[in-house]
């Protein structure tokens, strides 16, 4: 949500994501990110019609039915954000979520902030 609100670390991963890996997203989490960028960080309405166009267009989207999350998340929406991140079959799930950053191990997906997924492009560069 960041990326599209403000400048800095979170703008440099999605546009490293959308540059050099796939970004897959759900309709839930184009949903999650409308709500939040309007009704919590306060983002235009018609400029968060555009940014969710983009995300559209510039990323594989998925609604594969999912499983239950394998592991207890307190807020149903994360929940099942992170279903349908295990369901596309990602690798990462970048997150500035508390509840998902604090969900523990959990198999088959990496659950990074944009820091720690940041930090792993760099030394995947060096």
């Amino acid at each position: 949500m960041a990326a599209f609100a403000t400048r800095g670390l979170c703008a440099d991963v999605v546009r490293t994501v959308l540059a050099e890996h796939v970004l897959f997203l759900s309709s839930t989490v184009i949903e999650e990110l409308t709500r939040t960028l309007i009704g919590k960080i306060g983002v235009p309405e018609p400029a968060v019609r555009e940014i969710a166009a983009f995300l559209r267009v510039s990323a594989s989207l998925s609604d594969m039915p999912p499983k239950p999350a394998p592991v207890p998340i307190r807020d149903p929406d994360d929940a099942l954000i992170l279903a349908e991140a295990l369901a596309i079959g990602a690798d990462v799930l970048v997150t500035g979520d508390k509840d998902l950053l604090e969900a523990g191990e959990v198999p088959d997906i990496r659950i990074l902030d944009p820091r720690g997924f940041w930090q792993i492009v760099r030394e995947r560069r060096a």
